[in-house]
């Protein structure tokens, strides 16, 4: 799985930003990785860290490996880590974080637990980090409209 969203279609072709799919590999694998060190990889490296599987057990602790490897080469420094979270919300298809609740309610809009349960783990992946309030989140609106949980205008 390669695929970006079309709401990271101003930065894929460069890869100047984290695509949401490599951060939600970083979540399952424990790692912070800063803005500023992904801008330090070559494209090569931003490459592998979209195709590299992390699925498995074996294959989430060589992508840990890989990254922590590739940064303290880069800079000398090993890369934050992260807990990662045993139930992440993102698997639960019977409950809506209440921040993407929130948020999507703030444009009125009301996502079923239907709805929810129809979305891939990495669109729900997807909704829950754009609605945190730390996050800059214009993406969120045209993720729900990507998903189909609003209509296209």
């Amino acid at each position: 799985m390669t695929d970006f969203f079309e709401f990271e279609a101003d930065f894929v072709d460069s890869l100047r930003c984290i695509p949401m799919l490599v951060r939600y590999k970083l979540d399952t694998c424990g790692i912070k990785l800063k803005l500023a060190e992904w801008n330090q990889m070559n494209q090569e490296s931003r490459q592998k860290l979209i195709i590299l599987p992390c699925d498995t057990d074996s294959q989430i602790h060589n992508y840990r490996d890989y990254i922590q490897q590739l940064v303290l080469k880069m800079t000398g420094k090993p890369v934050a880590e992260l807990p990662i979270e045993p139930d992440p919300a993102w698997l639960n298809t019977t409950t809506i974080p209440r921040s993407v609740d929130e948020k999507a309610q703030e444009i009125g809009i009301i996502i079923t637990i239907e709805a929810w349960e129809n979305l891939t783990i990495l669109q729900r992946f997807v909704l829950i980090k754009l609605s945190r309030p730390s996050h800059e989140n214009k993406n969120f609106l045209p993720a729900l409209v990507e998903f189909n949980l609003l209509p296209k205008s």
